[in-house]
């Protein structure tokens, strides 16, 4: 097809823009250079108009199409931050930020949409207005939340919004999504458990936390197994233990836990946070100890809206075929803190393939450049088919 066919023809200038920001990762709203990047980039494509400082340091690019009578606005999200993790892939374009790296793509989806920008201000063979959202801090800083909190959707008129993520698990020319909750809630889990340390040869005079942390640890597992229905999805990992000693002959006085929960649906989440309040200060209780609990809600779950999804699933098989699109995609319980952006206008987030790559977060991870004509040829025709030309 026409526009995959002028990817192909752009695809070394993308791979080259994209290889420029692996080489230089920022982390959380720390992307000044990479936003100065996409801020000139789209300053010379011929946007409309481009805006910074949007969610502190996002960017975002106006492009009108040839008409707008619809009056319809489409925004397309990609993020741009990168990971406080070493780099060992040992490419030519490695990072050269010590302790820091493109370990989950966002390179790439800058990119793509880049590409896509170029393309739509040259052609702008669409009816209505596109808005391209650049977005820092997805990688737990909500930069997501930021620019919505920041006005994103209003000041632009955006009536529905897409996301897009690369899947080292998915082949290269194939993606794959799916309506309502695609992703999950992300929340934290502290626990402080207080007893009474002393000698551990005298463990009757004491109160064991390490014995009382072990036993909240090992009940908090019923909170999914026997508190949540088995066709829902739910996660209660406690991934971090500390104790007040390191001592072999202590018993220590107190006990830190902490973990991690996620959850597809709202009613879920909030019977997690009562459960485990509940568990971890009775079982404590039950010792003759006392467990405080903070539990802090990070992302909401990404919710697809079924419209949205659907027509989003209809332009990637125009782009690939029908048997290369996968529009039963069971949820993962990773998040996404696109999931603000879904809760403020109707849109829907796609996985693209990344082929045989590391998995997501790993040191030796690389986003395949590959995959760039078929994700900038996907933001392209959202647009052009979402808002067809008069």
């Amino acid at each position: 097809m026409p526009t995959i066919n002028r990817f192909a023809d752009l695809h070394d200038d993308i791979t080259a823009w994209r290889r420029d920001l692996h080489e230089h990762p920022e982390i959380l709203f720390e992307t000044h250079r990479t936003s100065k990047v996409v801020e000139e980039k789209l300053k010379s494509f011929g946007c409309d108009e481009v805006v910074t400082g949007m969610g502190r340091t996002g960017v975002v690019g106006v492009i009108h199409g040839k008409t707008n009578t619809s009056g319809r606005v489409i925004g397309l999200r990609a993020d741009m931050d990168a990971l406080p993790i070493h780099e060992t892939t040992g490419k030519p374009y490695k990072s050269k930020t010590d302790g820091a790296m493109h370990a989950c793509g966002h390179d790439g989806h800058t990119a793509m949409l880049l590409g896509a920008g170029a393309y739509l201000a040259e052609t702008r063979n669409f009816d209505g207005t596109a808005v391209l959202i650049f977005q820092p801090a997805e990688e737990g800083g909500g930069g997501g939340r930021e620019m919505v909190e920041d006005g994103l959707m209003e000041k632009f008129g955006i009536q529905e919004v897409y996301g897009m993520h690369n899947g080292p698990s998915l082949p290269i020319g194939e993606f794959a999504i799916c309506s309502g909750p695609i992703m999950a809630a992300t929340d934290t889990i502290e626990i402080t458990v207080e007893g009474l340390g002393g000698h551990a040869a005298f463990p009757h005079d004491n109160i064991d936390t390490t014995l009382v942390a072990s036993h909240i640890v090992v009940a908090l597992q019923s909170i999914v197994s026997r508190n949540t229905d088995p066709i829902d999805s739910a996660v209660v990992s406690i991934t971090s233990f500390k104790t007040s000693s390191t001592a072999f002959n202590i018993i220590p006085q107190g006990v830190e836990l902490r973990g991690t929960a996620r959850s597809l649906k709202p009613e879920t989440r909030d019977m997690i946070e009562e459960k485990v309040k509940l568990v971890a200060e009775n079982t404590a209780r039950a010792f003759g100890a006392k467990a405080t609990v903070t539990y802090t809600r990070g992302y909401p779950p990404t919710v697809n809206h079924e419209e949205q999804t659907s027509f989003a699933a209809d332009v990637a098989r125009e782009i690939v075929g029908p048997d290369k699109v996968n529009d039963q995609l069971l949820p993962a319980m990773g998040a996404e803190d696109f999931s603000y952006m879904l809760e403020a206008r109707p849109g829907a987030y796609i996985w693209i393939g990344n082929g045989d790559s590391a998995t997501l977060h790993h040191p030796d991870y690389d986003f395949n450049d590959e995959a760039i004509p078929f994700g900038s040829s996907y933001w392209v025709r959202l647009i052009e088919r979402g808002m067809p030309a008069q």
